[in-house]
This record gives structure tokens, C-alpha cells and sequence, in this order.
């Protein structure tokens, strides 16, 4: 990890999470992802692909600014809070990031106050987010990155519409990140469609560190 251009407060926090040497997906994708690059990483939970994207839009946070700069889209509210926890993890050293969790299941109302008081980062599932893009307590003028993560399993919920309505609410000048456990058809579209000149970082086997 050191050898990463990343801020002294990351370096210090994935070291002393225990954090030594990268995984595979993380040594693929890291490098492509903090230069700003499209990236499609196709690598299985457990792989430890939270943190390379969550690495990922850390460095390039801007604290200073509380509107939404990131958005990770989940296919369940399980993976969607296992994200948040990560992400607010890899952000424990770097003082006032806010990580905020929307998902289908939970009351609609307190997730519009939360959204009130402004987020960096807003993990969520398809459903949740569409809606409150649809009433206008999200917006989504600011981001910088967007994160498809378990892509494939997305899809095959059949997300498809939701998430293609989010996707046309975001600029266009954004980073995408794409991570699937397999590479269908239908994501490859995906991919052509919202990507610009994707890094492919493909990994064959499992880690266990981190997810």
C-alpha cells in the first residue's frame, strides 16, 4: 500500500487495520482507480474490492463540501451496510467524512433528514435511491464517483431500470467503477454504455482480507 499515491492519514489508517500487502484485485485495480481511470473489476466477495474502490473515493473526497460526491450502489441492504462500515473503517483517520446508508426496508423520512444535513458518500440499494432522486431530497450535481458494486447479481434482481434512471442523473465527467463476480452480456452493455475506456482487473481466486 505505501507504494500508492494516497493522503498520510489512509497510509496510517490501512496500516494500523492491519493492512499490508494488497490483494490481487487490489493491486490491479487501485493504481487505474486513484488516476482517475474507469474501472471494471471482476472479482468475488472477499476478494477485497471495498477497499480498493473505498480507497478510491477517500483520496479524492473533499471534506469541505458536504454535498454527495459518491455514490455506491448495492444489490441488498445487507451488502450495502457491510459497505458502509467498511468505508467509515477506511475513513476512521480522516476527521468529518460522512458515509450515509439508504436502502429499501427502512423508514423513508429520518433518510431525508440525514440527506438535510449533507453526506460525502451515499451507499444504497436501486429502489431506495431512485426515489429519493425522484423526490429531490438526493441530487446527485456533485458526484465524482460512481460505484456499481456486485453488478452482475444487480441485474439479475432485475434492477436494470432503476439503475439506468440513477446512472442519467449523475454528470456525465464522473469516474465509474464496476464490480461483478461475473461478466454477462448484459454488463458488458452496461460497461459500453457508461464507461469511458474501462481498465479491466480480473481476478481469479478469493482472499479473505476484508471484503
Amino acid at each position: 500500500f505505501s507504494s500508492l499515491k494516497l493522503q498520510p492519514e489512509l497510509l496510517k489508517n490501512i496500516e494500523s487495520l492491519g493492512y499490508v500487502k494488497m490483494t490481487p484485485i487490489q493491486a490491479q485495480s487501485l493504481p487505474p482507480i486513484l488516476a482517475g481511470k474507469d474501472v471494471i473489476g471482476q472479482a468475488k466477495t472477499g476478494s477485497g474490492k471495498t477497499a480498493a474502490f473505498g480507497l478510491g473515493i477517500l483520496e479524492q473526497l473533499n471534506v469541505r463540501n458536504t454535498r454527495v460526491q459518491a455514490l455506491v450502489l448495492c444489490p441488498t441492504r445487507e451488502l450495502a451496510d457491510q459497505v458502509s462500515n467498511a468505508l467509515r473503517r477506511l475513513a476512521r483517520m480522516c476527521p468529518n467524512v460522512k458515509v450515509l446508508t439508504l436502502c429499501g426496508g427502512m423508514p423513508y423520512r429520518p433518510q431525508v433528514s440525514s440527506l438535510g444535513h449533507g453526506a460525502h458518500v451515499v451507499v444504497g440499494t436501486p429502489g431506495r435511491i431512485a426515489k429519493h432522486l425522484r423526490t429531490g431530497s438526493l441530487n446527485l450535481g456533485s458526484l465524482r464517483v460512481l460505484v456499481l458494486d456486485e453488478g452482475d447479481r444487480m441485474l439479475k434482481m432485475g434492477f436494470q431500470e432503476e439503475v439506468d434512471a440513477i446512472i442519467a442523473k449523475t454528470p456525465e465527467a464522473r469516474q465509474t467503477l464496476l464490480f461483478s463476480a461475473t461478466y454477462p452480456r448484459e454488463i458488458q452493455s452496461i460497461a459500453e454504455k457508461v464507461m469511458r475506456d474501462p481498465v479491466m482487473a480480473k481476478v481469479e481466486s478469493t482472499h479473505d482480507s476484508g471484503s
